[in-house]
């Protein structure tokens, strides 16, 4: 059965790392186990033409489908005033699905280092 992804709109620094701490759930609100699972995301502008980047994935907790995402420097600091992110989900069978797409709105980030 195919699901529906949940919409999360973010908000990154320009010129910053973004973290983004993600809990997968199912439908009954009891979390995914991810062992053995693939998680991907990436970030590509509105016409899919330009991929602008990938977030890093860390499996936090694959029992409790917890997992950490990252946008480094490298990518912040080219995104675009508006881009569009999603984050697919492949189980032990090879089934992919998407769980979660959003808007990436960032911030200008004025500090350098």
């Amino acid at each position: 059965m195919a699901i529906t992804p949940a919409s999360y709109n973010i908000r990154p620094q320009r010129r910053a790392d973004f973290p983004l701490d993600l809990t997968f759930k199912d439908s009954t609100g009891a979390a995914i186990n991810l062992t053995g699972w693939t998680v991907l995301a990436q970030v590509w502008n509105k016409e899919r033409t330009s991929k602008i980047g990938d977030f890093t994935v860390t499996v936090t907790s694959a029992a409790n489908g917890q997992v950490n995402l990252k946008l480094g420097y490298a990518i912040t600091v080219n995104l675009p005033d508006e881009a569009y992110y999603d984050v697919m989900l492949i189980n032990g069978s090879g089934l992919r699905e998407y769980y979660l797409e959003g808007i990436v709105r960032p911030s200008q980030g004025y500090t350098t280092p």
